[in-house]
C-alpha cells in the first residue's frame, strides 16, 4: 500500500483458506495504516474481481461466505453472462455505540457526534451548528478536520466491541449531508487510514449510518437507506434484521453496490532497492 507501488488512499485484500468450514475463503483487508476488521468496498470489489478472474470458486453459484477479522460474511451476486453485475454483502451485525457525544474540536468548536459501528467504529457527524455540511468543503478539508476530530475523540471516547476486544478504537469518520441525487437518501464522506477520504459510499461507513439512523428511531427494520458518495456513486443500504451485539440493540445491514476490474499490477521487491518495502511521506 505504500510508495511508490500504492498511495495514501489505496486498499488490498489478501485471501488465504478459511479456518472456518462454513466459509469459502478468509479474507484481510490491509491499507497504509495497517489491517482493517472488516472493509465493504473491498468485500465488493474482491467478490468482483476474485470471481471474473477466477481467483474464487463459489461452492454455491450465486453465493460465498467470507471470512474477515469481524466475523462471516455472506454474500450475493448476479453474473448474468460474463461479468459480475452487482454484489450484495450480509454485514456483521452493527450498532449505534454511543449518542450525542460532545467533543471539542481545535479551530471549529464543540461538535456533538454519535459513535457507531459497521464493521469498523465511525465519528458520525450531521450538519450542526458547528459545521453546516460538506457543500464548500474540499477532500483536504475533510481530511484536516477529520484527524482534528480524531485526535479529540481518542481523549474521551475508546469503544471496544463487546464480543472482540482487539477491535477497538474510532479510526474512521463520516459526515454526513443530504444527497445530491434522486437516487440516494443521504450523502457521506468517509474518513479512514492517515488522510484518506474513500472515493465510494463506504460499505462499513452505509452500515454504521445505518444502525445510527436505527439506533435513533430514524430508520426500522426493512427499510432502505441509500448512501451517495462525494464522487456521486451509491450504495444501497438495507437493514435485513434486528440483532443483539453484546448489551448494545443493533442490526444486521445489508450494503448493495457494483465494481469493475480497471487494470491489472506487477508488483516487484528488489532487496537491492533501500526503498523495497515502501514510504510514506507525512
Amino acid at each position: 500500500m505504500f510508495e511508490p507501488r500504492g498511495h495514501d488512499i489505496m486498499s488490498g485484500a489478501i485471501i488465504y483458506p478459511a479456518y472456518r468450514e462454513d466459509c469459502d475463503f478468509a479474507v484481510i483487508f490491509i491499507e497504509v495504516s495497517g489491517c482493517l476488521p472488516m472493509c465493504g468496498a473491498g468485500t465488493i470489489g474482491l467478490v468482483t474481481a476474485g470471481i471474473e478472474e477466477g481467483l474464487i470458486t463459489p461452492r454455491v453459484e450465486g453465493r460465498l461466505s467470507i471470512e474477515t477479522p469481524a466475523g462471516r460474511v455472506d454474500i450475493q451476486y448476479e453474473k448474468p453472462g460474463e461479468f459480475v453485475e452487482s454484489v450484495r454483502m450480509f454485514n456483521v451485525p452493527s450498532y449505534l455505540h454511543a449518542a450525542d457525544i460532545a467533543v471539542d474540536v481545535a479551530g471549529v468548536g464543540r461538535l456533538v457526534v454519535d459513535i457507531a459501528y459497521g464493521g469498523n467504529y465511525y465519528a458520525v457527524v450531521e450538519p450542526q451548528a458547528a459545521w453546516s455540511g460538506l457543500d464548500g468543503m474540499s477532500a483536504s478539508d475533510i481530511v484536516d478536520l477529520s484527524v482534528k476530530l480524531r485526535d479529540a475523540l481518542a481523549k474521551i471516547c475508546d469503544p471496544e466491541h463487546p464480543d472482540d476486544l482487539r477491535i477497538r478504537g474510532v479510526h474512521h469518520a463520516l459526515w454526513c449531508d443530504t444527497p445530491t441525487s434522486d437516487n440516494a437518501d443521504g450523502r457521506g464522506a468517509v474518513f479512514y487510514g492517515d488522510k484518506a477520504i474513500d472515493r465510494s459510499p463506504g460499505g462499513t461507513g452505509t452500515s454504521a449510518r445505518m444502525a445510527q439512523l436505527h439506533g435513533k428511531g430514524r430508520l426500522t427494520a426493512g427499510e432502505t437507506f441509500r448512501q451517495e458518495s462525494l464522487i456521486g456513486t451509491v450504495f444501497e443500504g438495507r437493514i435485513e434484521a434486528e440483532v443483539d451485539v453484546g448489551p448494545f440493540h443493533g442490526i444486521k445491514p445489508s450494503v448493495g453496490g457494483w465494481a469493475r476490474i480497471i487494470g491489472h499490477n506487477t508488483i516487484f521487491v528488489d532487496d537491492r532497492d533501500p526503498l523495497s518495502h515502501g514510504f510514506q511521506i507525512r
